[in-house]
Parts: structure tokens; C-alpha cells; sequence
């Protein structure tokens, strides 16, 4: 189940977007069809999780035909690369030592996401993405302190202009309030994929059906 504070967080990291957008100009290059972001796989909260698994729901009231199509893609992503998932094949949790975390730096780095639809190079789960998908593009701030962005864009621009564009998604930790909510409730905690998001959960409803 996602949060209810769930739909503020999500207003909080689109509104950072659009500001660092707006002060972005021509340099911010992303648009609809761009699907360079929608390759490689990346870890997503269990918080993600729910709003994913929960707009696929959504979606297959609306689309049940496009609906099936996720959830086959995003099945067959699992299997695809399920004999070298450095996490619990089960839950879907990813393994946090240090030996799992170099093989999830190597691991389907060219598979498209479950969501993006390849014929139309859009996202059939837009509204439901995980905020790493929201905040990606404009310069952000990684772990470390550095200024991360998209390679195709701010072309031309130079560090002092960019750092003028960071996006400031001020969340008031929020976001880390409502995961622990989603993995308290889940008697899980950790990472996951978008691949596994989409196919657990659905699963195990369809067995017990």
C-alpha cells in the first residue's frame, strides 16, 4: 500500500523539477521519446515499489491489454537476467555487501526498463515512476558531494552555470519517513528493481487467485 503522504513527496520532487527546469533553459535537453535514462538497471526504495505496483493496477483498469504488456516485459527482464541477480531471487531485495554491490554496478546494464514502452519510447507507468526517474537530468548532488547530469545535456554550459541549475529536491525527509512506513508494513527493508517490482507482488496474487 503507498503512503498518503506519498502524493506530497511527489509534488515536493516534481516542483524541484520544474524549477530546475525553468532556470535549465535550452541546456535541459530531456523530453518525450528520449529513452537513454530508461536503460541500465538502477535500485528503486520499496516506497518506489508501491507507487509502481500500484499504478500498474491502476493502468490495468484503464488498459488491461497495455497493462499485460508491462508485466510481460518486466517478467521476462527477471528472467533474462535472473542467474546473475545479486539480491534475493524471491523477494526481489537486493544484497547489500560489498562483493553484491560491484556485481549490481555490472549487472543488465543495457536492459530497457519494464515500463518504457519500446514503440513509442515513452513511459506507461509515467505518473507511478520511482524519484530517481523524477530527479534525473538537471544537476544534482550524488553521496559525495559532485554535481551529477545527464550527458546529453547542459551542452555548452559551463560549471558555474550549472551549478546554478541544481535541482534542491527538498523533501524534509520526507521520502526516508514514508519508506520505512512501506518497509515496516512489508516486513521487508533494502533495494529493489523496477523488473521485480512489477512482478512479485503480482505473482503471488495470481497464485493465490
Amino acid at each position: 500500500m503507498v503512503p498518503a503522504k506519498d502524493q506530497q513527496l511527489i509534488q515536493i520532487v516534481d516542483a524541484a523539477f520544474a524549477d530546475a527546469a525553468r532556470r535549465s533553459g535550452d541546456w535541459l535537453v530531456c523530453r518525450a521519446g528520449c529513452t537513454q535514462c530508461c536503460h541500465g538497471v538502477f535500485e528503486i526504495t520499496l516506497l518506489d515499489a508501491a507507487r509502481l505496483q500500484a499504478g500498474w493496477k491502476e493502468l490495468r483498469e484503464r488498459d488491461p491489454r497495455r497493462a499485460d504488456r508491462v508485466f510481460r516485459r518486466a517478467k521476462q527482464a527477471v528472467e533474462r537476467h535472473a542467474a546473475e541477480f545479486p539480491g534475493d531471487a524471491e523477494s526481489g531485495i537486493l544484497h547489500e555487501d560489498e562483493e553484491s554491490e560491484q556485481r549490481f554496478e555490472a549487472y543488465a546494464n543495457d536492459e530497457p526498463c519494464p515500463a518504457l514502452d519500446p514503440e513509442t519510447g515513452t513511459c506507461d507507468l509515467y505518473a507511478a515512476r520511482p524519484v530517481t526517474c523524477r530527479v534525473f537530468g538537471p544537476p544534482i548532488r550524488d553521496e559525495r558531494g559532485g554535481l551529477g547530469v545527464c550527458e546529453l545535456c547542459y551542452h555548452g554550459a559551463t560549471e558555474e552555470q550549472i551549478a546554478q541549475c541544481e535541482m534542491v529536491p527538498d523533501t524534509d525527509d520526507l521520502e526516508s519517513q514514508l519508506v520505512v512506513d512501506v518497509e515496516n508494513r512489508a516486513k521487508l527493508e533494502g533495494y529493489t528493481i523496477v523488473a521485480y517490482a512489477l512482478t512479485r507482488e503480482l505473482e503471488e496474487k495470481d497464485t493465490n487467485s
